[in-house]
Parts: structure tokens; C-alpha cells; sequence
């Protein structure tokens, strides 16, 4: 099969169209046929080694772990292994693939317990394979600040994937929503719901008058001490420098939210595979509307 692997630390250059083995899914393991990918920062950042912590999970000096990039796709359920029950072949599914990675490939073996569902039946396959990471990621912070009705919530970094999805679930839990973006990218945000809106590069967020119950840094460039000011008493600050741990459950109720039509997937650039040095040079330089997809399988 096909497949985008890298041997090395560095530039976009390192990544390169391999032919490798198809993978055979073992008892408890579903194979899936690639229909789509993303690139996120996640995979730019492994692949460069950046931050250098990167190393002591994946190789201090070369990929060790991963070498198939690929946080998150979309598919068809090609073959299952015999424990298998919840999955069958010919099912359209997406997945979050986790640290495990794997999406830059035709096909993927996941197991039945990791965090996969069943397509949502309203969304194209470059929909489905841009969501979980983003949508995973920004529902475990506000799930672990509580964000709740009535709530004021400042969101930094709202144009991008996370904070995209960050808008709409931030509404769906009733919050009143300021999406601080640049100008660029006002309409898109207020297309999703925001109820307030700030470009940054023309007013100081930290001297707003304005004080929010959450502040939520979807893109990992801000600190709780700058912003301390415009925090409420009791207020909550997270941001995605922190780790995010998603469990399977999590992406049934954004797969619900899909086909609710309460939650969408805005997507910036469509790649085929082979241009996929092209797609990581683009996201790295951070100005990416939602998402980048990656279509392995025309």
C-alpha cells in the first residue's frame, strides 16, 4: 500500500510516498480503507521534533514510534477481526487515532475499543476526517472547565480548527461567546455563532474591560498571568498547551451533535496524498481557517 513516511527530523521535505506492507488486523482490530486524513499541528510538530520533548516519545535522533503521520481519518471498514461485534465491513466510519497516528496511509488497523464511530451520515468524508482532533480536543477543555449557560467564555485563537469547534460547543452549552481573531476571519466566527467578536491585532485583549468566566487558548500562544485581569472571581483559564485525554463516548455525543446538526467541520484546503508537503507547509504557517483535509483516496 501507499503510504507518506518519514525517517527523519525536519522540514516538510522529510516526508516521502513509500510503498509499505497492508497491515492484517488482529482479533479485536478493524481495517480500515483511508479515505481521508488531516494535517494538524500535532503532526507538523512531530514531524519537525518541535518541542524538543517530542524526542522522548518518538526517538531522540529519528522517529522511532511513528513514522506515519495522520491524527485523525475517515473511512471504509475494509476487513474485522473475529472478536470484532460493533463494526462490519463496508461500514464509513472516522476516527481519532491518537498518539498511535497512522492517518497518511491507505489503510489502518484500529481496534474496536479505540476511539472510532460510524460516520455521520450528513458529512463528506473530508468533514468526518477533520473533526475528531479538534473537536475532541476543545470539548475535553470546556467539559473540564464546565462551561455552562449563562457563562461568559473568551476563546483566543478562534478561527482555528480548535477553536472553531470550541464556538459551537460553547453555544450548544448555552455560554455567551467573544472570538478573538483577526479581522480576516471576523464573518467566518460570527458564522458559527460567536456572540462577540475582537480582532487582536488591534485591541489589547488584556486591557478589555469585559470580565469572563472562562478563557479558553485554543491555539497555545497565551498565558493565564497576561490575561489575569480580565478573568472573573472563581474564573477559569485552559489552554491546548495542555494534554487532552478524549474517550470513545466523547466522540459519539460530537458524532450526535453532527447529525443534529448543532456542530460542523469548516474546512480551509483540500490535499491530495502526494501534495501532502505542500499541506504541511501551509498549516505551519498558522493561518489556516479550520481545517486542512487530506484525501488519500480520490
Amino acid at each position: 500500500m501507499k503510504a507518506i513516511v518519514y525517517e527523519k527530523y525536519g522540514t516538510a521535505d522529510v516526508l516521502n510516498l513509500t510503498e509499505i506492507d497492508k497491515p492484517i488486523p488482529k482479533n479485536d482490530e478493524i481495517l480500515i480503507k483511508i479515505i481521508s486524513t488531516s494535517v494538524s499541528a500535532a503532526d507538523w510538530r512531530l514531524r519537525k521534533a518541535n518541542p524538543f520533548l517530542v524526542r522522548i516519545f518518538n526517538g531522540l535522533f529519528k522517529p522511532k514510534r511513528v513514522k506515519i503521520l495522520g491524527f485523525e481519518i475517515s473511512g471504509i471498514v475494509e476487513k474485522t477481526g473475529k472478536n470484532v461485534s460493533g463494526f462490519k465491513k463496508g461500514d464509513a466510519v472516522f476516527a481519532y487515532c491518537g498518539l498511535k497516528f497512522g492517518g497518511y496511509a491507505e489503510y489502518l488497523c484500529l481496534k474496536e475499543t479505540d476511539i472510532i464511530e460510524q460516520k455521520p451520515e450528513n458529512m463528506s468524508f473530508e468533514e468526518a476526517a477533520t473533526t475528531p482532533l479538534g473537536s475532541l480536543t476543545a470539548l475535553y477543555f470546556l467539559k473540564k472547565v464546565n462551561v455552562s449557560n449563562g457563562q461568559k467564555i473568551l476563546i483566543y485563537g478562534a478561527s482555528g480548527s480548535v477553536g472553531t469547534f470550541a464556538i459551537q460547543l460553547a453555544k450548544y452549552f448555552g455560554a455567551k461567546v467573544t472570538s478573538v481573531c483577526s479581522q480576516k476571519n471576523i464573518d467566518l466566527v460570527k458564522s458559527l455563532g460567536t456572540d462577540y467578536s475582537i480582532d487582536y491585532t488591534t485591541t489589547d485583549i488584556t486591557s478589555l474591560k469585559e470580565k469572563f468566566d472562562v478563557i479558553f487558548d485554543a491555539v497555545g500562544k497565551i498565558s493565564k498571568s497576561d490575561f489575569r485581569k480580565i478573568l472573573s472571581h472563581n474564573g477559569r483559564f485552559v489552554s491546548v498547551k495542555s494534554q487532552s485525554r478524549p474517550a470513545q463516548n466523547d466522540l459519539h455525543f460530537i458524532k450526535m451533535l453532527i447529525e443534529s446538526e448543532n456542530l460542523i467541520s469548516i474546512i480551509d484546503k483540500t490535499y491530495k496524498l502526494k501534495d501532502i508537503r505542500e499541506a504541511h507547509r501551509y498549516v505551519e504557517q498558522f493561518r489556516k481557517r479550520g481545517n486542512v483535509a487530506v484525501l488519500v483516496k480520490d
